[in-house]
């Protein structure tokens, strides 16, 4: 299943979960909800940069 992913794209959707759990972390534990809101903001900024440079790569 992973062999169509690039060793790049492994590590930034591995460091895309590690920032959920990072922003979780903020809300529940430390109960820091503008830090969470914050780290929570990057998963999508990162995975939608992810797809806008596979689809530049692929034209």
């Amino acid at each position: 299943m992973f062999e169509k992913f690039k060793k790049s794209e492994l590590f930034i959707l591995l460091l895309v979960l590690v920032l959920i759990f990072v922003s979780e972390y903020y809300y529940v534990i430390l109960e820091n909800h503008d830090r969470a809101i914050f780290i929570g903001l990057w998963p999508p900024t990162i995975l939608g940069l992810l797809i806008f440079f596979n689809l530049k790569l692929k034209k």
